[in-house]
């Protein structure tokens, strides 16, 4: 506004500073008039508008609704923060007013239930490797089993939460190991390379895994690391540390290293991303797998075309996972 009296302070006829500064002549003439009888060099459009319903005391009754209820719906909020108010407010309000104090719905993270005690032996291996560096991390060897279904169930639950808050103990969902319909595959790899698919058809039992262990593991860890400085990780599922394993690694262990896990942490298992990656490639094919034959195949062939840049990436997160355990104190992690 002030530009205009500049203006016309200057000289410039009304015309003139129409075109000077691209208002109309009575916008200008407006301005000029009310500088020149209240000496006004603001307009007070900034003050006009509807006043906002959720005042700060407002949000912050709403930021505790949310915090109780994480799951609550905006319905849900909208019904509980009338209650006993003194202006009722719409859905529309309070979805706006969410957005505004930073809350956004998303999917909460899935994490193990840890016991006490877990938490502590995942601290302790935590510690007992904070100060490997990625070059030691090459040289161990991940594994797993995985369960694909053939129909994909999408159970997923949705919360509030604001930014920094994705490992709040109230953003997070708890899960337990189960079983379910599909194909299952145990797999290997290592920063140099993807080893070996394996279906299992039945259960796998310690006979299974001790199959795998003699036919799959052995000759891919003699032929990564040859001067038998490599280490196999496996997590603690009955039939890993059952005797006969125990006994067969005891039998090899001049030529590799079993890894010493704790329970309970797929966050520390970066094939749990790979996982996640053959998952997603089976939700995008165009043509769905419609017999665990076909789900099978489906598998296998993503597995043999994952990027190395894909799973030597995730190799070399290991270290900022194991800095994310220790800030955790042994809790869970984003990953």
């Amino acid at each position: 506004m002030w530009h205009d009296c500049w203006c016309r302070r200057a000289g410039l006829s009304i015309s003139e500073t129409a075109d000077l500064l691209g208002f109309s002549r009575t916008t200008i003439s407006r301005v000029y008039r009310e500088w020149s009888e209240k000496e006004k060099t603001s307009s007070e459009r900034q003050f006009c508008g509807r006043k906002c319903l959720v005042d700060a005391r407002g949000q912050r009754r709403m930021a505790r609704l949310v915090r109780a209820d994480r799951r609550a719906t905006v319905t849900q909020i909208t019904t509980r923060y009338n209650q006993g108010g003194q202006k009722s407010i719409s859905e529309r309000t309070v979805r706006r007013t969410l957005m505004q104090m930073g809350y956004s719905s998303r999917r909460p993270h899935r994490v193990p239930l840890l016991s006490a005690k877990n938490r502590k032996l995942r601290l302790q291996f935590a510690q007992a490797h904070r100060n490997w560096t990625i070059e030691d991390w090459k040289n161990v060897a991940w594994s797993d089993e995985s369960r694909f279904l053939l129909r994909h169930s999408d159970g997923r639950v949705r919360i509030w939460r604001l930014q920094h808050e994705s490992m709040d103990p109230s953003s997070l969902v708890s899960t337990v190991q189960a079983g379910g319909g599909g194909v299952m595959v145990w797999g290997i790899f290592s920063w140099h390379s993807l080893g070996p698919l394996v279906p299992i058809e039945h259960r796998c039992n310690a006979t299974a895994y001790l199959s795998i262990v003699a036919d799959h593991v052995h000759p891919f860890m003699t032929t990564m690391y040859p001067t038998s400085d490599g280490y196999f990780q496996q997590d603690n599922v009955p039939c890993h540390k059952a005797g006969i394993i125990s006994d067969w690694f005891l039998e090899h262990d001049n030529e590799f290293t079993v890894l010493k896990w704790p329970p309970q942490s797929p966050d520390l298992n970066p094939i749990e991303h790979l996982w996640d990656v053959v998952e997603r490639e089976i939700r995008i094919m165009d043509v769905q797998p419609t017999n665990l034959r076909q789900l099978c195949d489906a598998i296998m062939s993503i597995w043999t075309k994952l990027p190395e840049e894909c799973f030597q990436h995730l190799v070399e997160s290991m270290p900022r996972r194991i800095e994310a355990v220790l800030k955790a104190k042994g809790g869970p992690t984003r990953y």
